[in-house]
């Protein structure tokens, strides 16, 4: 009995949580003495020769130096073994698999991108093989090599009919099989997350909103999405469609019905790529080629460095509580970063107002080009706009957000599994 994995308080559970203590501290430091693992997690010198002897011994950890430059004898070091596991993260949309593998420090070994504009529609299936495979390829491993696969997609699967929804746009991504034949075609751990609700554990794990328990992500890229973080845990909704704020019925907008049908309105068509394309016309602003998104962000990146060099000039004022923009009077640009702040604090005013989160995190490429002078706009104007004014920020994981969140995502659960030596 005293044996028995999972009674708490036995000498296995207890060394089990010396292990994992040990090994999370390697994941921070990158190496460590054995002297400095004892001081860190209080173990006696003894006790840390045992559990880095038993890491080693199960592959978890590897001596991979000594110190030197300091009186006395060198110390041996000791760091995580990257080969202990391996996981792969895909990020989807309409244009492209995007794919890389990591192993279990978090470190990316290899990737892979693949076009899918043209494709015929049916391939999903075959084009998430491709992609995975050349990523694998890539870090010269196999798939037998992965202990968990994380796919982002737009819109959600429904855990009630396994259909993907709320992603009309997206091709072959829609039949009632599909979540089937990946499995059939990828025996291995496989798990699907929205892209936004991944970018959102990208930022709470490693970027602008870690150690935050309630906050709100909000998405502008090809589409306007969020994602929902109450107590520390993603809020997806009965159907997996928390968060579709794209389709919220807001002010300053034509109302639409049949929405899934017509895939668009409401705050998409007041704060969302097409909008700020809309307004820049409006304002006699040469649009740039390129995609929506491509196009709007460029938009807002003129507009915020025009601002800038402005503000720096001394022809600027700084923006007030009433939400002024600091930009000479007639400039179109400093129009378009006024009215895109005015349309993205109405929509987020209703989400304040029902979740009154502690922190906002604006990410993807349209939210994040206007910057510095984007969010203090929308800053200002969310506080004429809701009661509760919480903390409104720049995502920091601007590289690949959505994969990095699949990467983090299937790390998480991996090292608990492998990294789990009461078993």
């Amino acid at each position: 009995m005293a044996g028995t994995p999972g009674i708490p308080g036995t000498p296995r559970v207890l060394r089990a949580m010396n292990d994992r203590a040990a090994l999370d501290l390697l994941l921070e430091h990158g190496t460590l003495s054995r002297t400095r693992i004892g001081k860190l997690t209080g173990l006696s010198k003894p006790t840390a020769s045992q559990l880095l002897a038993r890491l080693e011994a199960a592959g978890l950890v590897l001596a991979t130096g000594t110190t030197a430059g300091r009186p006395g004898p060198n110390a041996q070091l000791y760091s995580v073994n990257p080969a202990a596991a391996y996981v792969a993260g895909l990020d989807v949309n309409t244009e492209r698999i995007r794919a890389a593998v990591a192993d279990i420090t978090g470190r990316t070994v290899g990737t892979f991108r693949l076009p899918t504009t043209g494709r015929r529609a049916g391939s999903a299936v075959e084009q998430v093989v491709a992609a995975l495979d050349g990523a694998v390829k890539a870090a010269g491993l196999s798939r037998a090599d992965l202990q968990r696969v994380v796919i982002g997609t737009p819109g959600a699967f429904d855990p009630s009919t396994g259909r993907l929804r709320y992603a009309s746009h997206l091709p072959g991504w829609h039949s009632a099989a599909l979540l089937e034949e990946l499995a059939a075609a990828l025996p291995m751990p496989l798990e699907y997350d929205n892209d936004v609700n991944l970018a959102a554990v990208a930022e709470q794990r490693i970027g602008a909103a870690r150690g935050h328990e309630d906050f709100v992500l909000l998405w502008n890229q090809e589409g306007l999405g969020a994602a929902i973080i109450i107590g520390g845990r993603l809020h997806r909704g009965w159907t997996g469609g928390a968060g579709e704020v794209g389709f919220l019925p807001v002010p300053g907008t034509a109302l639409v019905r049949n929405v899934t049908k017509a895939n668009n309105g409401g705050f998409q068509d007041l704060a969302g790529c097409n909008a700020v394309i809309k307004t820049a016309r409006e304002l006699g602003i040469e649009v740039p080629a390129g995609t929506q998104a491509d196009a709007a962000a460029e938009l807002l990146a003129t507009a915020a460095a025009r601002h800038e060099a402005a503000e720096a000039a001394g022809e600027a004022g700084v923006a007030d509580e009433a939400g002024a923009a600091g930009a000479p009077a007639g400039d179109p640009y400093a129009e378009l970063l006024a009215r895109s702040a005015t349309g993205t604090a109405v929509g987020l005013a209703s989400l304040v107002a029902v979740l009154d989160p502690e922190l906002i995190v604006l990410s993807g490429d349209v939210a994040v080009s206007g910057g510095e002078p984007l969010r203090a706009l929308i800053q200002a104007e969310l506080a004429d706009l809701a009661v509760p004014r919480p903390r409104l920020v720049l995502g920091t994981v601007q590289t690949h957000p959505v994969l990095t969140g699949a990467l983090e995502s299937a790390l998480a659960t991996t090292r608990d599994e492998v990294f789990d030596t009461s078993r």
